[in-house]
Parts: structure tokens; sequence; C-alpha cells
């Protein structure tokens, strides 16, 4: 049976911590706008059928007609208004996402170095076990600090993880955990948590270092090295 999947990339914040007037999602990297890195691996993956971009209200013409067309992102079919906090982007998405589609691939459109193998095995996994996220082993030591900056305690490490996109759901349950929690007042920074929050398993598919999130002007400075590292393994 074939299924039906949708990724959804909320692209509508505002990048404060990056300074300047352009949201971070449409800086150049590389020559090309941010957000165009991670189209263009949706784009390519064979699990990937559709995808629905929330983005600023200002800027929706523009990635309709003009960024989609562009670099032809054939597989973009709704570009929707986002909102003020990422998660209410995600629902806003969500609500266009077709009854047919079974799984959902949540990617935030600031990490550029996901891979068409991470899209696949978290799909793979959802579609096993409801939810799945990219993730990856702590490997520093971690410390609890309080208020004072005085170390409390040091933390083990071993069950610790560090959450990344993609994450990937089953479409009916995670529409439903986001309306609840818009319904109840709950905020979280990733949609695994969401999942979690209302009872559904999720599990993680260990990922990449290089799936980094651009927040910071710094970012982009390793992010334009791991380009130059990619380009130089390709022309190898």
């Amino acid at each position: 049976m074939n299924t039906c999947t949708v990724a959804v990339v909320p692209a509508a914040g505002r990048g404060l911590r990056m300074g300047g007037a352009v949201p971070k999602q449409f800086l150049a990297l590389g020559g090309e706008p941010l957000v165009v890195h991670s189209l263009r691996v949706l784009q390519r993956s064979p699990v990937i059928d559709q995808i629905i971009l929330a983005v600023p209200q200002a800027d929706l013409d523009y990635c309709l007609n003009d960024l989609a067309v562009r670099f032809g992102f054939s597989k973009i079919r709704r570009v929707v208004a986002g909102g003020s906090e990422r998660q209410d982007s995600v629902r806003h998405a969500l609500e266009h996402v077709p009854e047919e589609a079974q799984i959902v691939v949540v990617h935030d459109a600031v990490r550029p170095f996901l891979t068409e193998q991470m899209v696949a095995d978290v799909v793979e996994a959802a579609g096993r076990e409801g939810g799945a996220i990219i993730a990856l082993p702590m490997r520093d030591t971690v410390k609890q600090v309080g208020t004072d900056h005085r170390i409390e305690r040091t933390v083990d490490r071993q069950p610790l993880w560090l959450a990344q996109t993609p994450q990937a759901f089953r479409r009916e349950p995670l529409l439903n955990v986001h309306r609840k929690a818009h319904a109840e007042g709950v905020h979280a920074t990733d949609d695994a948590f969401l999942f979690e929050w209302a009872g559904h398993s999720v599990v993680v598919v260990e990922g990449s270092g290089e799936n980094i999130k651009v927040t910071r002007p710094e970012d982009m400075v390793i992010g334009e090295a791991i380009l130059a590292s990619r380009k130089a393994n390709t022309n190898a």
C-alpha cells in the first residue's frame, strides 16, 4: 500500500538572535536562501510527496510565486502564513495537510544540512512506531548549575540525546495533539514534546553533527564550511 507523506516546513521565524532586517531563513548560505537547502533535500527525497511551507505573511507571494518556481520545488503544494511561534506555524500548516497523508515530516527551515537518508529513516520509524526524531547522543559532560552559577551536580549523559529535525509522526495524532496543546495553552520547542505529552511513543534515530540549526551569526560561518567540505568531497 502506498503511503502519502507530507513535509511541513516552519519558516516564519524572525531570527532575532541573528540581527539585521532579513529573517534568517532567507539569509544567503552558499549564495542561496537558507531555506532553499532544506527544501532541496525534501524535494529530492523519494519518500516525500508534498511540501507545505509556513512563512511570514509578508513573504507568502515571494515564496509561492518566486522561490518555489525559481528553484523548481514542484512538491510545494501550499504556502501558508505562519504564527508568532514555531508551534503556531506547524499547527497552521498541519491544518492544510490532506487527509490521505499518513505521515507528516516536520523539519526546521534553518537546518540546511539534513540528508535524504535522515528523512527516509524517520519516516520508516514513524510508520512503525508512530513518532520518530533525528537526535544525537550527548557527548559532553553535563553539569546542572544553580542560579548562582555554582555546579550542583554532574548529570549522567548516557540517557541524554539532543533533539534535531526532521521529526516524523502519524498525521492524525499529530494534528490532534497540536489542537489540544493550543486549546490548553501548552507550549513546546519541538513536536516530539507534544507527542510525548499526549502519551504517544517517540523513538530516536541517530543523526549527524553536521545537521546544525542556524540561530546565530557564527552558525553561518560553520554552515559555509560544511558546504565547502561537502563540495570538496563531491568533487574528489
